[in-house]
């Protein structure tokens, strides 16, 4: 990865910590998988505003040009955002990747689709996720998306919490996965950031 990149990744990882993550070691934080943790991570806090999403668009980009993609995606809601900086991102350097939204459950009127967006079988793409804990949404996404036609060349996520074999259970589909940050990279630069706050 080129210097610029890296710069990009450390500004992204600094921006997490300062916007997207919680730590509380006397009340610890109930996960969507209904266990207990210290600390919390709200990706949403920097998929959702406007430096986030420009340096999340770029790292991506870098990481999938070689992989000649047609689509990036995911599931919804925490997907979404990725996908779209994504695109945009593509479409300022003259690539031409469309997003595409899977739904969490089939839409019960119309034509009742599971897979939004103008992609056709066979069309290689990206999966894309914020957070992995269990890797089970990361996982449904990739399933949904080869169910539609989908070739799934590769699965990226923003932060991989270290916690469960999040990774692995993934990496067990076939799908190559990459995380951007993980766990000890976040609470490192945490750690880092208050001590010299003191």
């Amino acid at each position: 990865m080129n210097q610029e990149i890296e710069q990009q990744k450390k500004h992204l990882l600094d921006l997490l910590v300062k916007h997207a993550f919680q730590y509380n070691e006397q009340q610890p934080f109930t996960l969507s998988s209904g266990k207990l943790s210290n600390y919390y991570l709200d990706c949403r806090k920097i998929t959702l505003i406007p430096e986030g999403m420009d340096y999340i668009g770029q790292i991506i980009l870098e990481k999938i040009k070689p992989l000649t993609i047609q689509g990036i995606g995911g599931l919804t809601l925490g997907a979404d955002p990725i996908a779209y900086a994504v695109m945009a991102k593509a479409y300022q350097n003259q690539m031409y990747i469309k997003t595409f939204i899977i739904r969490k459950n089939r839409k019960g009127y119309g034509l009742q689709r599971e897979v939004e967006g103008g992609l056709q079988s066979g069309d290689r793409v990206v999966v894309v996720d914020d957070v992995v804990t269990t890797g089970q949404s990361t996982i449904t996404a990739i399933e949904k998306a080869k169910v539609h036609g989908l070739e799934v060349v590769k699965a990226i996520v923003l932060v991989d919490r270290q916690e469960e074999g999040g990774l692995q259970k993934i990496k067990a589909t076939g799908v190559p996965i990459e995380a951007l940050l993980s766990r000890d990279e976040i609470i490192d630069d945490y750690k880092s950031l208050h001590k010299s706050s003191k």
